[in-house]
């Protein structure tokens, strides 16, 4: 399926009765309504696919809806953003959770199969979080590394600890004389996909492999999923890899420069990074993708950030789901669903002019 523009954005007004709690986007907006203020019930089974990264905030929107509609189950496979991506164009899922929006020669190409002819995507920045870079060292808690020495480890063209472009960064640190071991992911992922688009970015003279969701050269160990990438770093012994920050635990991560500063990964400055982004031109109105500036210098800004996206149809062609993707997609960006997620997942909640942005694009979901 061709997906088309679909002129609707707020044609729909009337999301409080779905909204069952709001939060996400770029503008202030009125109070949210929580699901007891809500005039409509949600039943049936909703089910999606897609990335690990967002996996527990889905986990704590689900406890959201599910506890206001007690008739609704929401599922969620994750499998990665790829997967998702791809279950959600064959129609098996009736959303997807994605680490990157679909680009514009992907929407122009298709299959779209849960969508109805003619549909543009609604896609938002439902979860933001930074990547942490975090890596195993006995006596080192952080490091320094300028985006051009990162680039050369991930490359394999710098192989030791005690490196001078290492050592020139974090004076009066020890370094031993031990081998790097890097660890990337084994799957099609979109944490890779962000993370070698902040190499791309910002060293592409050194990592000249571009932006790409599979791990493009061999050497380093690859791990299965973000547990993972954790698990093969914590194990090992002169490890290095990336993962979701909600899931880097109480591992030695490194500061990245930004400007002449050096700043580690938080969910605050993964906000301020994804606010000082520009959205990408020639996209439907319901559909925010966001450039990410990986070279931005905002003072406290965390480059180094995904955003994934929750996916779905501006209108299905089983009309029956769409009140259902809905409700949860407010929920989602509610701001009761982002400080679920905040807590729960560690996530930046989205600012208030990106929640009415999102909520705009969500309200052109066809129910009727």
């Amino acid at each position: 399926m061709k997906i088309s523009r679909l002129a609707q954005l707020g044609a729909v007004a009337a999301i409080a009765a779905l909204s069952l709690t709001a939060c996400a986007s770029n503008e202030p907006s009125g109070p949210a309504e929580t699901p007891a203020d809500t005039a409509e019930v949600l039943s049936g089974i909703l089910n999606g696919s897609g990335a690990t990264s967002q996996q527990v905030a889905i986990q704590a929107w689900t406890s959201l809806i599910q506890t206001a509609n007690p008739d609704l189950t929401v599922n969620y496979d994750p499998q990665g953003s790829g997967t998702g991506r791809e279950s959600f164009q064959s129609g098996a899922v009736q959303f997807a959770g994605s680490d990157r929006a679909f680009t514009a020669d992907e929407i122009t190409a298709g299959p779209f199969d849960a969508c109805a002819d003619g549909s543009d995507l609604v896609e938002i920045p439902a979860y933001i979080s930074p990547i942490a870079i975090i890596f195993n060292i006995d006596g080192v808690d952080e490091l320094n590394l300028d985006p051009a020495t990162l680039g050369g480890i991930f490359a394999g063209t710098i192989t030791n600890w005690n490196d001078p472009a290492i050592a020139a960064t974090n004076e009066g640190v020890t370094l031993p004389d031990l081998r790097i071991s890097p660890v990337h992911r084994s799957d099609k992922s979109g944490t890779t996909g962000n993370f070698t688009d902040y190499l791309s970015a910002t060293a592409e003279d050194v990592w000249t492999y571009g932006s790409v969701e599979e791990w493009p050269i061999e050497g380093g160990e690859a791990a299965q999923g973000t547990s993972g990438v954790v698990n093969a770093v914590k194990g090992g012994q002169g490890t290095i890899g990336y993962a979701d920050s909600s899931q880097a635990g109480g591992l030695a991560s490194v500061l990245v420069q930004v400007g002449d500063d050096w700043v580690g990964h938080s969910a605050e400055g993964a906000a301020i990074a994804v606010d000082a982004s520009p959205f990408e031109d020639g996209r439907a109105a319901s559909d925010l993708s966001i450039k990410i500036d990986r070279n931005t210098t905002e003072a406290g800004a965390y480059p180094v950030v995904l955003i994934s996206y929750l996916i779905g149809c501006a209108e299905y062609s089983d009309a029956a789901i769409a009140p259902l993707v809905k409700g949860f997609f407010s929920t989602a960006i509610s701001a009761e669903g982002q400080d679920s997620a905040a807590t729960n997942a560690g996530s930046a909640p989205i600012s208030d002019a990106l929640r009415e942005k999102s909520q705009a694009a969500v309200d052109a979901i066809v129910t009727e």
